[in-house]
């Protein structure tokens, strides 16, 4: 079984994303911040992230661009999934490592359809 990590400060969006993830039988484990992220990404070794963009603190860009550049965790793909629509926001998440960008509202066909496509690369 495959494990997500969901980096997101909202309680809210773990909440709905973990549902959707566990119902199609994905292991969840979650973080609050972009600091508590990369430690669970070094620690729990995830086979994918979801990461936020707007988080106190570190952000999601900051947090992926860190997850790229570590040798540990440099092979775990990473979605980011933000509200952040700009296209240059798109493309700068693509710079900092990630692997697909959505925007929120994520249907939950589209969330398990890019861990899917994550997990096969």
């Amino acid at each position: 079984m495959a494990t997500v990590l969901i980096v997101d400060d909202s309680p809210t969006e773990v909440h709905v994303f973990k549902s959707q993830l566990e119902k199609a039988g994905y292991e969840v484990i979650a973080a609050e911040s972009g600091e508590e992220g990369l430690e669970k990404a070094r620690s729990e070794k995830p086979d994918v992230i979801i990461m936020d963009v707007v988080m106190p603190g570190m952000s999601g860009f900051q947090a992926t661009r860190q997850l790229a550049k570590n040798d540990n965790t440099r092979d775990i793909p990473v979605i980011i999934i933000t509200t952040k629509d700009q296209e240059t926001d798109k493309i700068w998440g693509m710079r900092q490592g990630a692997i697909a960008y959505l925007v929120k509202p994520v249907k939950e066909d589209q969330l398990i359809g890019k861990v899917k496509e994550a997990l096969e690369k």
